[in-house]
């Protein structure tokens, strides 16, 4: 891990930029195992288990910054969390579960920035988050597991500053995020989840900034899967779900200018699943979203110019969400796949201007499936939502009334 910071009493000129170098080439695998072997507990239980092929953290604080970071990923990444309880996990659990590839975060506070990241993960990689919570006889009161896994991951982020970024990512491995839970009695909420993602990117300016990014993204893995099955005996509240994304691009910002040029192209089958049953049950939730490519340009202030591009392969989309319970009140599912997905928007209470050039093409197949199964003891309500598309697009911008 690096991590870099500039600080300065006050922005400096253009000339007078904080120069930042990266390079970091990774080329054995890396593991991380954390195990809970749990026979009860009053609280709850806490596990953070966080597997890191290249890291890198730069930060100027009223200074300029010049950004340039190469990273490289040739072996694997595993994380992976087990918890096993015989009784009870108490109150109050938290597990998190992280498989990062390569990772960049770069920020400013008052002052400018310009860079190019650069990300790749090679063929040979295997980015795998995995966390399993196993309590067949055991109970809880609220547990949340959270699962992610990323092959190439950079984020930026501005207090009234400026930003000119190319960002560079290229990920030939299979990214998977997967396991579950099976618990006797949960009294409150048991949320379980998991996201993965081949590249992602995420940028946001807040107060009065401007952005000019440049963002390019290449999946070339056979795979990206999020994956979660959760059993119950008896629960209050049940939240399964899960996200697998190709190549995923969110940008935000609050200030007079966001102006991003983003192409993407997927290769890599998706397949995101969630999968949830309760013998008994309050309300049960099982929701499952997959796309080849997503990107998201918002500006609350002035202005957006969106330049979008993107191209999803032959391997296809499929999204599952199901849930069967037997003796309960009210339960939810909902599948959600897309080829390709872009949203771009303005400001919505100033004069708001907003440019859009966009181009989709889907080649694969993209379904999606929710099934509720409600047994003869009957809920109160069963509702299931069902969503393919190839390519979506939307964009709005509006100006208030005199």
């Amino acid at each position: 891990m690096v991590m870099l910071v500039a600080l300065c009493g006050a922005a400096t000129s253009a000339s007078a930029q904080s120069p930042v170098v990266n390079n970091q080439v990774q080329n054995g695998d890396i593991f991380a195992q954390g195990t809970l072997n749990i026979v009860t507990v009053e609280e709850g239980a806490q596990q953070s288990t966080t597997a890191t092929g290249n890291s890198v953290q730069a930060y100027g604080d009223r200074t300029d910054m010049a950004v340039t970071s190469n990273q490289t990923m040739v072996g694997s990444v595993i994380a992976q969390t087990v918890v096993n309880v015989d009784a009870s996990l108490g109150a109050d659990t938290a597990v998190s579960t992280m498989a990062l590839g390569n990772t960049a975060d770069v920020g400013i506070n008052q002052a400018t920035m310009t860079g190019v990241l650069t990300q790749t993960a090679t063929f040979t990689d295997n980015i795998t988050a995995r966390t399993q919570i196993e309590g067949d006889l055991a109970q809880a009161g609220d547990s949340t597991a959270a699962t992610t896994a990323i092959s190439n991951n950079a984020t930026l982020g501005l207090t009234n500053g400026a930003a000119g970024v190319r960002v560079n990512q290229n990920s030939n491995a299979d990214v998977l995020a997967d396991g579950g839970a099976v618990m006797q009695y949960v009294s409150g909420t048991s949320a379980i989840s998991g996201v993965a993602v081949g590249n992602n990117i995420s940028s946001v300016g807040d107060t009065a900034s401007a952005q000019r990014l440049a963002l390019g993204q290449t999946n070339g893995g056979a795979l990206v899967q999020a994956s979660k099955f959760t059993a119950y005996g008896n629960v209050q509240s049940a939240i399964t779900s899960t996200t697998a994304v190709g190549n995923s691009a969110n940008v935000f910002n609050e200030g007079p200018l966001l102006d991003v040029t983003s192409q993407q192209v997927n290769n890599a089958y998706v397949r995101s699943q969630a999968e949830s049953s309760a013998y008994q049950f309050g309300s049960a939730a099982a929701n499952a979203y997959g796309a080849g490519n997503t990107a998201v340009a918002g500006n609350s202030g002035e202005a957006l110019v969106l330049d979008n591009t993107q191209w999803n392969g032959t391997a296809g989309v499929e999204v599952i969400a199901t849930f069967t319970g037997t003796d309960g009140y009210d339960s939810y599912t909902q599948a959600v796949a897309v080829g390709n997905d872009v949203t771009g928007y303005a400001c919505s209470d100033c004069t708001g201007t907003m440019d859009v050039n966009n181009r989709q093409t889907n080649n694969g197949d993209v379904s999606s499936a929710a099934t509720n199964s409600v047994g003869n003891q009957g809920g109160r309500s069963v509702v299931g939502v069902s969503t393919a598309t190839g390519n979506n697009a939307s964009f709005y911008v509006t100006r208030p009334g005199n």
